[in-house]
């Protein structure tokens, strides 16, 4: 080969990798730093993602989907519930076999002892400014949806003029009617589900009439059970008339297909968790794991969240629900429960144990 040849070839090796570095370049979001580059290059290379979660694939393939098509990255799609994906991040890191690059979990709680333990690494996300306050924590934790607590209820036993429109009338509501609701209630086991010891516990700490509400739904035969789609299924069969401290993100969606189903939020007070994302401390993908939180919090890929189901946490999201049209959607009482340490309260033994006992106790069991 001659010398003519080889410095061609040179050329033309150089104008390729130009011309592939201008292509990542391309692709850095406007508003980015200009060397994300070198984070969307090291992602490729990458060439996975590792996620560990909690939320069910169909409510996400639209934004895995984007994600892959966008990158050319994998993801390795783990669903593994709540406390599964928290007991499975503990055992990897302490075998040193960590294999999860992000965990995306509903179960806040849970996700904040993570981070208190130091499973998280801390990283600053180009995204964060366009959250709200409190949907980050410390640059560690974010969250990544808005999804109210709510209630369902099966129309052809009860019209919508007759439910409780704030939560104080709930109680008078579930007293009042308690001849014809006695064993027809549902709501959230908080021993056995890790979302309704959330939504109940949460209640308690933001509402001094909460046991009031236990109590009452107590009085009246109320049904508990460990899942919201276990609850759907009573309610749209008229076992159950209606469910209380539901997930309203599910039931918003289960009503476009259930004639016989409505959903119901309390105009004074709804609470709302989120979905909280973050990258593992020695994630095996470490860029294509920012990648891919930075991606979910893009007003890309929150619009893929919202197409999905899950409320976004940006209002400038224009494809279903965000933060600000889903406040008018409940009545405007939405209260998120902000992504601090105020979310491990009931972590402490002590406090859990006494809490459930407290339900059983309200509940008369």
């Amino acid at each position: 080969m001659n010398t003519t040849t080889l410095r061609s070839l040179a050329a033309a090796t150089a104008l390729i990798g130009c011309a592939a570095t201008a292509a990542v370049a391309q692709e850095v979001p406007a508003g980015y730093p200009a060397d994300y580059a070198s984070v969307i290059e090291a992602a490729k290379k990458e060439g996975t993602v590792s996620v560990y979660t909690s939320t069910d694939a169909a409510q996400s393939q639209k934004l895995q989907d984007a994600f892959t098509a966008k990158y050319g990255i994998k993801i390795a799609y783990n669903d593994l519930g709540t406390n599964g994906a928290y007991n499975q991040v503990i055992s990897e890191a302490a075998a040193s076999q960590v294999t999860a690059d992000v965990v995306w979990s509903s179960a806040m709680d849970l996700q904040m002892t993570l981070i208190k333990d130091g499973y998280g690494a801390e990283y600053v996300s180009p995204e964060a400014a366009n959250l709200p306050a409190w949907a980050n924590y410390q640059n560690i934790l974010y969250g990544t949806t808005v999804e109210p607590i709510g209630m369902i209820y099966n129309t052809k036993a009860l019209s919508e003029d007759k439910l409780p429109k704030t939560y104080a009338d709930l109680i008078t509501f579930l007293k009042d009617n308690k001849a014809d609701l006695q064993g027809k209630v549902a709501t959230f086991d908080p021993e056995k589900s890790g979302s309704g010891f959330l939504n109940h516990s949460n209640d308690a700490k933001n509402r001094p009439d909460f046991w009031d509400l236990a109590k009452a739904m107590g009085d009246d035969g109320v049904k508990i059970y460990s899942s919201s789609g276990g609850m759907k299924e009573t309610v749209v069969s008229g076992e159950n008339v209606i469910a209380i401290n539901i997930i309203g993100s599910y039931a918003l969606d289960w009503i476009k297909e259930s004639p016989n189903l409505g959903v119901h939020f309390a105009t004074d007070y709804t609470p709302a968790f989120s979905r909280l994302a973050m990258v593992t401390k020695d994630a095996p993908h470490p860029n294509a794991a920012k990648l891919f939180v930075d991606f979910m919090l893009s007003k890309e890929g929150q619009s893929m969240l919202a197409e999905g189901g899950l409320p976004s946490v940006r209002e400038d999201v224009t494809t279903g629900l965000n933060v600000k049209t889903l406040n008018e959607r409940v009545g405007g009482g939405l209260k998120p429960i902000a992504v601090d340490e105020g979310v491990l309260e009931y972590m402490d033994q002590m406090k859990r144990v006494q809490f459930l006992n407290d339900w059983k106790a309200a509940l008369g069991r």
